[in-house]
Parts: C-alpha cells; structure tokens; sequence
C-alpha cells in the first residue's frame, strides 16, 4: 500500500514537470521556429534578424500574419503565462488533494514557489533591459538557462548590448554566460 502511494505521488510530480517543460518548450519553439537569430554568450557570431527570419539587409517583407513589433512580446507573454496557469492549476490540485502524502504536498508547493520565483524574477530581467534602452524584451528562465528576446534597433544588436543585457540576467539569476541566449526581434 505503502509503495502503491509512492509510486503515484512520484507519477503525478513526474507528469506535472513534464507538462510543465512541454509548455515551456512548445512556448518557446513555437515563438521562436522561424527565427535563427541570437546569440549565445561567449559565441563568436552573433546572427541578426528579423521575426521572420529574414535576415538584416534583406527587401523580403514579412509574410502575412507575422508577428511583429509588440505583438510578438504580447503574445510570447500570454502564452508563457497561459503555461504556467495550467501547470499551476495541476500543482494546487495535487497540493489539495485530501489523499495527497504530505511529502507530495511539500513538492507541489515548492514547485508553486519556484514558478513564482521563475516569474518574478523574469519581470524584473524584463523591466531592467528595458530600462537600458531597449524597446521591448520577453524572458524565458529555466532551471538552468534562460533566453532573452529583446527588441532590435535600427542597427542591430551589438556585442556591447549582448553584453549589457548578460549582466543584468547573470544579476538577477546568478546563472553564467554560457547558459544565456539572447536573441533579437523586431
């Protein structure tokens, strides 16, 4: 019996992380299929372009439906915050779920508690690249990296703002520069 509750426990954590990083992935691949752009701290090339994909210097418009300007950021996130919401949902579930073990409690809520850490801490990456100058930025922090999105300007992302926007995620995050991807979009 004793084994039988532990097993579904670990099952229902299990399922949640799982659902949790599926979101999370599907969020950011999704927003992020058609753009090969960005650079990764301590990479030599950085590769500048647009949503669409097009690269700067090319004539080719954005195709019909793209997301652009502040639309993408808006939409990035929404969805982000639609991810977390129902992965939330599940956590409080198991966490109120009269049968739950309290060990199965504690996990729900310390992962509670790290998505709201996650969020908060996203916010204020988001609020302080903005402040540097920059039109718009989306964050999307993991356990152990995390990318950034950040508007372009007229002449591109350089390696001075690849660098400003690497202090303050490395800042907020304690992560290092090798687990930092910034990425530009217009």
């Amino acid at each position: 019996m004793k084994q039988l509750k532990l097993w579904k426990r670990n099952a229902i954590v299990g399922i949640i992380v799982l659902f949790v990083c599926g979101a999370v992935y599907l969020n950011w691949s999704y927003n992020n299929r058609d753009a090969e752009t960005g650079k990764t701290l301590g990479e030599a090339a950085l590769v500048a372009g647009n949503a669409d994909g097009a690269k700067n210097g090319d004539t080719a418009a954005a195709p019909e439906g793209s997301k652009t300007g502040s639309g993408y950021f808006s939409e990035a996130r929404l969805n982000r915050q639609q991810a977390r919401d129902s992965a939330l949902t599940l956590l409080r579930e198991s966490a109120g779920d009269a049968n739950a073990s309290q060990e199965t409690v504690e996990e729900a809520n310390v992962a509670i508690q790290t998505m709201a850490n996650y969020t908060l801490t996203e916010a204020q990456i988001e609020n302080l690249v903005i402040a540097k100058g920059y039109t718009n930025c989306v964050a999307f922090l993991s356990d152990n990296s995390i990318s950034v999105v950040v508007s372009g300007t007229e002449s591109g992302i350089t390696d001075a703002d690849v660098a400003k926007i690497g202090e303050i995620v490395m800042e907020q995050t304690g992560l290092k520069a090798d687990q930092i991807k910034i990425i530009e979009t217009d």
